[in-house]
């Protein structure tokens, strides 16, 4: 008997197109699906950031997500500080160059060769150490010359006035002309005047002999050594054997705003203003001094002025054309009240900060500021000391709205990246999801909040996309 099962099958046409057709709607089917779940996990997340709807009465609700700041019976993240009452310096600051009270170029006074070098590049002398000898022997010979001249001519004036002193008796007897006891006379003048040269000279000599041998003029610091021994060198070389420059002590010149001046020339009068000299990145305090005194005029083209101040400088912390960023402590007020610039926020009605209240809300309070020193302001009135003021996060805030209030040694914890501390849905506060569900009897609200009210569930399912259920962690 033939089996009728083994020929082959052959396909319908209209079944190849039905099943087109069940491919097409399962693709529809699986797309409106993702558009769903998308679609609803926006809706969790908005409703998370923005606190939920009300909820039934009941009890609290069931824990909240990881990380959880908004939402639920949470306020909103911020940072905060105390308002301290403090002393305040006021300063002002201006950009500066360290500048030496003495440079000095050493050069040669004479011409001749450079046979010894008796410093070291970077060296520390005083005033009066060698630095350098040029060849002396030439000095030394004009000298010994000088001083033989100086020999002859003293015995000739000597025979000169002896026969001086008897022409005048002869002449005075007739014996020999008039004219005669004159001309000797008058050689004995020549003769004074040749020793009074000759003097000269030697003293010129001696002079010469002294500058080839270089000493330093001041106490400072060498530097780079600029001919080495052997090279000729001469008087009018322009640039010298090295420079000396005075290490202490050393000034600052800086630049202030013409506006202050005023009041520097009033706290000038009442004693000796301190200056602070910063490095370039003002993360450093090099040195104090003390100001010293204050240009005699101003730059119209900038409208500052310059002040100089002066630096003992021992540790060597200010080298010279260094730039640095001066600090002039202009006066201090006393017992202030102090907050962190940052709390200080301007609207249309003038300043406010935002004070922490009880029941971690916020009130705008408006203040008056006194002055602003760096990251700190002064409050002249508003806020009294211990008031808790928002110095981060007040974009986000109203007045009336509730806070959840960090210290600023808190901030590592990053507000949008905080580690998971209870479970449910992600960004929302304790209590899972704000807002009963449609037709749970009171107290039974599958989304309860603490304010709310409403009954979490507090466990469910991981991976539900509308946050029905909180699972802690």
């Amino acid at each position: 008997m033939e089996d009728k099962f083994t020929e082959p099958l052959t396909e319908q046409p209209g079944s190849k197109r039905s099943s087109r057709w069940i491919w097409i709607l399962l693709i529809l089917i699986v797309g409106a699906a993702g558009a769903y779940v998308w679609h609803s996990s926006r809706n969790t997340q908005a409703a998370g950031q923005n606190g939920g709807g009300p909820g039934g009465p009941g009890g609290p609700g069931g824990p909240g997500g990881p990380g959880a700041r908004f939402g639920g019976g949470a306020g909103v993240p911020v940072v905060v500080a105390a308002a301290q009452r403090e002393d305040l310096p006021v300063y002002l600051d201006g950009l500066g160059t360290v500048t030496a009270f003495n440079t000095v170029t050493i050069k040669s006074r004479v011409d001749g060769q450079l046979v010894e070098v008796d410093f070291v590049e970077g060296q520390d002398v005083k005033k009066g150490d060698r630095l350098a000898v040029i060849d002396p022997r030439p000095y030394q010979a004009a000298l010994d010359q000088a001083v033989a001249n100086l020999a002859r001519d003293q015995s000739q004036l000597g025979d000169a006035k002896a026969n001086d002193d008897r022409y005048k008796q002869l002449g005075s007897q007739g014996v020999i002309p008039q004219q005669q006891a004159d001309t000797q006379h008058a050689l004995v003048g020549q003769l004074t005047g040749a020793i009074a040269s000759d003097q000269a000279q030697i003293d010129n000599a001696k002079i010469n002999l002294d500058y080839s041998h270089i000493t330093s003029p001041i106490d400072g610091r060498v530097g780079l050594r600029l001919v080495d021994a052997g090279n000729i060198v001469h008087a009018t070389d322009p640039n010298g054997l090295l420079v000396i420059t005075q290490m202490e002590p050393i000034a600052v010149i800086f630049t202030l705003s013409e506006d202050s001046l005023p009041a520097v020339l009033k706290e000038m009068k009442n004693g000796t203003l301190l200056v602070k000299a910063y490095s370039r990145d003002n993360g450093t305090d090099l040195a104090t001094g003390k100001l010293l005194t204050i240009d005699n005029q101003i730059d119209p083209t900038t409208g500052t002025y310059r002040l100089k101040a002066v630096f003992e400088n021992k540790d060597r912390a200010l080298w010279p054309n260094q730039f640095v960023n001066a600090r002039l402590l202009l006066d201090v007020e006393r017992n202030a009240v102090v907050v962190p610039a940052a709390a200080i926020q301007r609207g249309s009605d003038g300043t406010f900060v935002y004070r922490v209240m009880q029941g971690n809300t916020v009130d705008a309070v408006p203040v008056t500021i006194s002055l602003n020193q760096g990251n700190l302001t002064s409050i002249k009135s508003g806020l009294s000391a211990g008031d808790q003021v928002v110095t981060e996060g007040q974009d986000r805030l109203r007045a009336g709205m509730a806070v959840e209030p960090h210290s600023s040694d808190q901030q590592a914890q990053s507000i949008a990246g905080a580690p998971p501390q209870l479970g449910g849905q992600p960004g929302f506060a304790p209590g899972g999801q704000p807002g009963a569900n449609a037709g749970d009897p009171p107290g039974q609200g599958q989304y309860g909040g603490p304010h709310n009210g409403g009954q979490g569930k507090p466990q469910g399912h991981p991976g539900d996309p509308n946050g029905q259920y909180a699972k802690p962690q």
